[in-house]
């Protein structure tokens, strides 16, 4: 996360001439305030200069219509009303007083926020049931709210704390660079404000489709008039011997993360199972610790399945620049004490383990309610499952793709709030059809990856720039057609790649 910087560009309270705005976007500020000026079509807006998730410059990033996108991780903003419109920001931006006096645009004070915009048809369903406390959940239950739903709603969650960044557990927090404090995606009070019955550490057993309730472990039963299932992805764990020990993690939620730093403190060396994104990002983290890193993977290549061989001989090298040794093409076989057994023959000492051989999807509740499954939870385009009434979003949702021309699951955060939000608004009965472009973002040491649509197959892999460089746009192709792209410092072209994706599925 970026330190707030002092302000830029002229002084809006001097105006500046309406000669010297001729583009999209004028950088300037009020007071120690950076303002950022719009233009959509014949209106001027201001907003604060700065994405509210990241402190992202929205400057460097693209407006389209009524809709200024943030460069760092998509975020969406409506420059009218400052509401954050798409995931993953969820505050919203200050808007400023737009002033004409002659022929300067003068920008001096802020105005009252304005109410985010209610869209389409209304619905009224007396209570709403999430089931589910990540990204996806979430999302739907301030989204909900935002719409101006006031209704009852139950949040359901297996974890201990409400929801976190989740990114952040692998990438600053891990490393020791970001404060515990920066992780909930809302303080406590908010879901009391809210008015919004979030229940942790709570399992639900079943879900009763007929009669429209979910029954949790200790047999009560909640009724429903619309229901989410936000389930989300568990950690994968080895059925090897050894691995059930204290010092030996997975790394989902909060407390798993805890546990990681607390077994990091005096460790020596750690060995992380899995060359994953998230295993590469807990290496990174665990390298700023000073912690010798091992990683053992099945794979020749770290990440190539997704971004192809060149893009994984540069992670790699980048991971080694920076101390990690790779046991590419093996396994660990067990793990005896503090010492894991390679299946190639040599152990490695460990005095942690963090496994990260992927995810599943929690079908099980889907499962015994009797809903369509595809290796997912299959979804129409409003996300609506094959009992009315019962939604599914994130992890657990397969879902007609417009991009692709295929039904997908990926396991995305930014995807899975967007779904939770237009999952909101379409048990308020709106009917809108998801069709985001898939985006994610990945960090290792001071080198982000951003990716864009979705490729599960190509034939062709168009680079332009230099991946050793650090300057780059990967097109993973299939039949001549762009089904995806990975940049590397490349935020503004890697927008203009989503929002062109987005168009052409429109």
């Amino acid at each position: 996360m970026a330190d707030q910087q002092a302000p830029s560009g002229p002084d809006l309270t001097q105006g500046v001439a309406l000669a010297d705005f001729s583009g999209a976007m004028l950088l300037g500020h009020v007071g120690e305030d950076d303002v950022l000026l719009v233009r959509s079509g014949a209106d001027i807006f201001a907003i604060d200069a700065h994405c509210s998730h990241y402190h992202g410059p929205l400057a460097e990033g693209v407006v389209e219509g009524e809709t200024v996108h943030c460069p760092w991780h998509h975020a969406c903003f409506d420059v009218r009303t400052g509401e954050a419109t798409a995931a993953p920001a969820f505050n919203a931006l200050a808007v400023w007083k737009v002033e004409r006096e002659g022929d300067r645009i003068v920008v001096r004070e802020k105005r009252e926020q304005p109410k985010p915009r209610v869209k389409g048809p209304r619905d009224a369903p007396g209570r709403i049931v999430i089931v589910g406390g990540g990204a996806a959940g979430f999302a739907a239950t301030e989204m909900l709210r935002r719409q101006d739903y006031r209704g009852s709603i139950v949040m359901l969650s297996g974890e201990a704390t409400p929801p976190v960044d989740r990114p952040n557990l692998s990438k600053d927090f891990l490393a020791g660079s970001a404060p515990e404090d920066w992780l909930p995606l809302k303080p406590e009070s908010f879901y009391t404000d809210a008015a919004i019955d979030l229940r942790l550490r709570t399992e639900v057993q079943s879900i009763d489709a007929g009669r429209r309730n979910v029954v949790l472990a200790g047999g009560e039963t909640i009724s429903y008039d619309r229901l989410l299932l936000a389930t989300g992805a568990e950690p994968l764990r080895l059925p090897i011997p050894g691995a059930d020990q204290p010092h030996v993690h997975v790394l989902r939620t909060l407390d798993d993360c805890r546990a990681i730093i607390a077994s990091a403190s005096g460790a020596r060396r750690a060995v992380v199972i899995g060359a994953s994104f998230i295993g590469l990002e807990v290496a990174a983290s665990l390298r700023a610790r000073e912690i010798e890193v091992h990683v053992v993977g099945l794979e020749q290549r770290p990440l190539e399945r997704v971004l192809g061989p060149a893009m994984g001989d540069f992670v790699r090298a980048l991971h080694e620049e920076h101390g990690v040794v790779f046991h590419l093409g093996d396994t660990v076989t067990a793990i005896d004490g503090k010492r894991a057994q390679l299946k190639s023959g040599p152990a490695l000492d460990a005095d942690l383990v963090v496994l990260g051989v992927g995810v599943k999807p929690r079908l099980v509740l889907a499962e015994g309610a009797g809903l369509a499954i595809d290796r997912g939870v299959k979804v129409d385009a409003c996300l609506e499952t094959s009992v009315p009434g019962i939604y599914a979003a994130g992890d657990i949702a397969r879902w007609p793709d417009p991009h692709s021309g295929e039904n997908i699951r990926v396991e995305h955060w930014a995807v899975a709030e967007r779904q939770g939000q237009t999952a909101a608004r379409n048990m308020l009965g709106q009917r809108e059809v998801f069709d985001a472009v898939p985006f994610f973002w990945s960090q290792h040491y001071d080198v982000p990856i951003n990716y864009v649509g979705h490729a599960e197959q190509w034939d062709q892999i168009a680079v332009d720039g230099s991946i050793a460089g650090r300057d780059c746009m990967l097109r993973y192709k299939r039949g001549g057609r762009v089904l995806a792209v990975a940049s590397i410092y490349r935020d503004r072209e890697s927008l203009e790649a989503e929002i062109a994706m987005q168009r052409a599925a429109a």
